[in-house]
């Protein structure tokens, strides 16, 4: 009987749980075989080194938090508001999972400060998103300034929130967040 092999999505799923904790310089190979309790000779079955590693990592990240999403959204068919409010409702389902969490998100626009080639595919996921809900806002927003302006919000929240420490006057955080939820689809 053969030995069973650690699934290539394994290794991505462990390699975005470090960039996640510590960065690019945390993906090393022996630390991601160890947390996958498997030697790191699986790893080169798949990967030819780090980089190639560090590349699909990015790869199978941008697939989740764009094309993956938008396929969700689009799936459920409806009109502008009807796909944000599913939209809306996948977003807060990720939680911090090592893809789509927004921790991962974080790190990698950390990385992008330091690396050009990472900051280049984090525009492009960016202008991606931005794009997608441009459509959707646009469907009952007549007003190009008006749809610009509640991208703006919409995406500054999803990243954002997560930095402000604030009380919300007697509201919870939830009650704020669909609020917002409220105001962004009127």
């Amino acid at each position: 009987m053969g030995v069973t092999r650690t699934p290539r999505g394994k290794w991505i799923e462990e390699g975005l749980r470090a960039l996640s904790a510590g960065g690019p310089e945390a993906v090393r190979i022996e630390s991601l075989a160890q947390a996958l309790g498997v030697s790191k000779g699986g790893f080169y079955g798949y990967f030819g080194n780090r980089d190639a590693l560090l590349t699909e990592m990015l790869d199978t990240w941008e697939h989740e938090v764009t094309e993956r999403v938008i396929e969700q959204v689009e799936s459920g068919g409806g009109d502008g508001r009807a796909k944000l409010e599913r939209l809306f409702t996948i977003v807060a389902s990720f939680g911090d999972g090592p893809m789509t969490g927004t921790t991962a998100d974080l790190a990698i626009r950390d990385w992008a400060r330091r690396d050009e080639a990472v900051a280049q595919r984090l525009r492009r996921v960016d202008n991606r998103r931005m794009e997608y809900l441009r459509s959707l806002f646009r469907s009952f927003c007549p007003d190009e300034d008006d749809v610009e302006v509640r991208c703006m919000i919409t995406f500054s929240v999803r990243i954002g929130t997560h930095f402000i420490a604030a009380d919300h006057g007697g509201r919870s955080r939830v009650e704020v967040m669909e609020l917002t939820r409220q105001w962004l689809l009127r």
